[in-house]
């Protein structure tokens, strides 16, 4: 029986109908359910000139990729393409409610979520920084790890953060062994467990600047990064670092690894972005349901223009139809 991935729509006024409803010609062997308001996606299509029918989702249906399997949630106002409206916050998390009660539920295997606007929805009353606190927070893991994943010419390119969305000011305070110790366990972890790799090699990078230069640039890599290392390796991780950032991201030092530990947002994401922008996918580790992601925004001077591209979408739901494979 092939695995139910849901896929969420995301911020109505954005690329995000429209993208999902590229997924009818998405060519993998999996049923895909789209969770979004159902006259919302029918009017994108005519919008768009798009020869999209959709159907109600019953997990019976046979696939049809003329047809788009839709699990309807209402808006709660009418959405137009680039015009953000605080009504709807609480139906984009009405629709990132309904995945995730269906992967906990074992009705879906993995969900799938197209872009947020993080702005609108606290506009709307409801405090929000991201997919993966929100996941988190309800699922009652305490710790997640956000990892962006993308193929390059030279590979596979894994990038996963100690921090996640701080203002720079407050990244050094919030790396502490702890939080370090328990990161580098998920990601191994998973690692291992959604992408078969049996004894992961992970690059971890420094915080300051030249790995702190002896101490001499900061002392966090000695006080804390260093000896965190040192104990997992002594429980047989293959861990190496602190490397510079500034070096890590070169092709002899990624050949070393199958994934990067970034401390920070952007001194990961970056180099993530530039390789593999358009196809990379972003991956909450650590949670007890599967769930991926576009690498991209909702990019509102976009929506409605039919110029939106589908192939990071197509990317993360094609990455959580493998890890669905890989968990059965």
């Amino acid at each position: 029986m092939r695995p139910v991935i849901a896929v969420t729509s995301g911020e109505p006024a954005g690329i995000g109908p429209e993208l999902c409803l590229r997924l009818a010609t998405f060519p993998g062997d999996v049923q895909l359910v789209v969770i979004g308001d159902r006259n919302l996606l029918a009017e994108r299509a005519r919008l768009l000139g798009l020869n999209v029918a959709v159907r109600a989702f019953c997990p019976k249906n046979p696939v049809d990729r003329s047809m788009l399997d839709i699990l309807h949630i209402p808006l709660a106002t009418p959405s137009k393409p680039g015009q953000l409206d605080a009504a709807n916050g609480p139906y984009v998390l009405a629709v990132l409610d309904r995945a995730l009660a269906g992967c906990q539920s074992g009705e879906f295997a993995a969900m799938v979520t197209a872009p947020v606007h993080k702005g609108v929805i606290n506009d709307a009353g409801f405090p929000f920084t991201g997919h993966t606190e929100y996941l988190a927070e309800k699922t009652a893991t305490p710790l997640v790890v956000m990892m962006l994943a993308g193929n390059t010419e030279r590979g596979p390119l894994r990038v996963a953060l100690v921090t996640t969305h701080l203002p720079l000011k407050d990244v050094p305070a919030a790396i502490t062994a702890d939080v370090l110790e328990k990161t580098l366990r998920i990601l191994h972890a998973d690692l291992q467990h959604k992408y078969g790799l049996a004894r992961p090699r992970i690059l971890v990078a420094g915080l300051n600047p030249h790995a702190g230069e002896g101490g001499y640039l900061g002392r966090e890599e000695i006080e804390i990064i260093t000896p965190v290392l040192e104990k997992l390796r002594g429980e047989g991780m293959l861990l190496s670092g602190p490397h510079p950032a500034d070096t890590m991201f070169t092709p002899p030092v990624l050949a070393e690894g199958d994934a990067v530990l970034a401390m920070y947002h952007d001194q990961g994401l970056t180099a993530l972005k530039y390789a593999t922008f358009g196809q990379g996918i972003n991956v909450t580790l650590g949670l007890p349901i599967i769930r991926t992601s576009v690498d991209h925004g909702t990019a509102l001077a976009l929506a409605g223009s039919g110029r939106a591209d589908p192939g990071s979408l197509f990317e993360a739901v094609a990455e959580a139809a493998r890890m669905a494979a890989r968990k059965v």
